[in-house]
């Protein structure tokens, strides 16, 4: 880990420690105990008005504005963007995907919604591609980084110095919708393993897409193999909760409903005097906003408005602060020392930086070590060349020198040669001249006596 990443926890750690937000496992059970016996409840004489608080909240809400990231997995064409259409009663206008892509990736998309004097951005999470590859081992990865690269982004931007979370466009999913085929049989294995790997990370409430392609007899028995396979397999969906007295007994019911069986539909049919969303058949009509004919209703009550804020504030309190608690292990950062004693910010930090130094000092000892060992070799490697090398130049200087040798032998024998030529040579011309000179008196003699013969 780095010094800065390391110092910007640290100071985290220490700006949460200075407004006094110290969670329960830094305090002993002692200690806790005896602030609560100190703390003492009175009876007031009069109206003081902090009874505002719940209305000044409010409106700071309202002012302020929400967000809200829906995560949308499941196959191409079954039916994602229709349902996100149908649940807020707009559209989205999102393009169709193609079942060719070689890889998954995710779409994002936020759009500003306003519903009477609430404002609400709302983010849409695609998964394009998904489980159109041959290979879908690593369909779901793409996913979990994606998930976990929101989380990583929330916390770098807590650990700031000057933080701005107020103005934070918080991009964490707080929902998962998983889109299940409606085969009637039972989930396939990318279900499984895509739920698996989510369920620690995010909220999931899992769907039926597409639930009129199925008989009520069969959706019932198909309902409850899926919800039989989900416990068996250990796939943790999220539960809608039951402590909060004005809405535990609906919620109680419905997640006795899961998985949702949903028909989305933008398109108005007339039905008798009225128009409704609705899907026009030959045989029929399936009424969206029908419970008799699905369980779109029963989602967008459950999901928009009885649960919203419970989803947000379970993706903060419980999947990113798991994320987050599994970050500061890995970089070493506990609450609990090893006699299970609360350990002190500068406790951590001393252990830490004493860790750290003494990793570099350890590394740069290694590396010095490795630094001479490296030279010694390079020097052995280097006098064994120059060994060579001068072997080499020894053996070319003693052929040189014999080469040398024969060289002077063949030249004295040359100019030996030339000498006896020269001789030879001389010999010859003296020869040729006393020849030439004979030759010469013979003719002369033959000429005067012809000469004499003719007076």
């Amino acid at each position: 880990m780095a010094s800065s990443e390391v110092s910007r926890h640290l100071l985290f750690q220490s700006h949460m420690a200075t407004k006094g937000t110290c969670t329960s496992s830094q305090l002993s059970d002692d200690e806790q105990k005896v602030k609560r016996e100190n703390v003492r409840s009175l009876s007031m004489c009069g109206h003081v008005g902090f009874e505002s608080l719940p209305d000044q909240l409010v409106n700071r809400s309202i002012q302020q504005g929400f967000c809200f990231n829906i995560l949308c997995v499941g196959e191409t064409g079954i039916g994602k963007s229709t349902l996100i259409d149908t649940l807020f009663n707009t559209n989205f206008e999102d393009c169709e995907s193609s079942h060719f892509y070689p890889h998954v990736r995710l779409k994002a998309q936020t759009y500003e919604l306003q519903e009477s004097n609430v404002r609400l951005k709302l983010t849409v999470v695609n998964t394009v591609g998904f489980g159109d590859q041959i290979n879908k081992e690593e369909s779901y990865q793409p996913i979990v980084d994606y998930i976990d690269a929101q989380f990583e982004a929330y916390l770098q931007e807590e650990l700031k110095i000057k933080r701005s979370l107020f103005n934070y466009h918080d991009s964490r999913i707080h929902v998962c919708l998983y889109f299940i085929s409606p085969t009637g049989h039972s989930l396939k294995t990318l279900d499984l393993l895509t739920m698996k790997s989510l369920d620690s990370k995010v909220n999931i409430i899992p769907v039926i897409a597409k639930a009129d392609a199925i008989s009520k007899t069969e959706l019932q028995k198909f309902k409850i193999k899926l919800m039989s396979e989900l416990v068996s397999n250990g796939v943790q969906i999220y539960q809608f909760p039951t402590d909060d007295e004005t809405i535990a007994k609906i919620n109680a019911s419905m997640n006795g409903h899961l998985p949702f069986a949903v028909v989305g539909s933008m398109e108005e049919v007339k039905v008798g005097n009225k128009m409704v969303k609705a899907r026009q058949y030959p045989w029929g009509v399936v009424q969206v906003e029908n419970e008799s004919h699905c369980d779109f209703v029963k989602l967008r009550e459950m999901l928009i408005c009885t649960n919203m804020e419970d989803l947000r504030e379970q993706t903060h309190t419980r999947h990113y602060e798991l994320y987050r608690r599994c970050k500061l292990e890995e970089m070493g950062f506990k609450d609990m020392g090893p006699e299970n004693k609360p350990v002190s910010l500068q406790e951590t930090y001393e252990a830490k930086r004493h860790e750290i130094y003494g990793e570099r000092q350890r590394k740069e000892e290694e590396m010095k070590q490795m630094f001479v060992q490296r030279v010694k070799e390079k020097e052995a490697i280097l006098k064994e060349a120059e060994r060579e090398l001068q072997a080499k130049f020894e053996h070319l200087k003693r052929v040189h020198h014999e080469e040398r040798l024969k060289l002077e032998e063949k030249r004295k024998l040359l100019e030996e040669e030339i000498i006896a030529f020269s001789r030879k040579k001389a010999a010859c011309e003296i020869y040729q001249n006393q020849y030439f000179a004979a030759s010469g008196s013979t003719l002369k003699k033959d000429k005067d006596r012809k000469n004499s013969n003719y007076m």
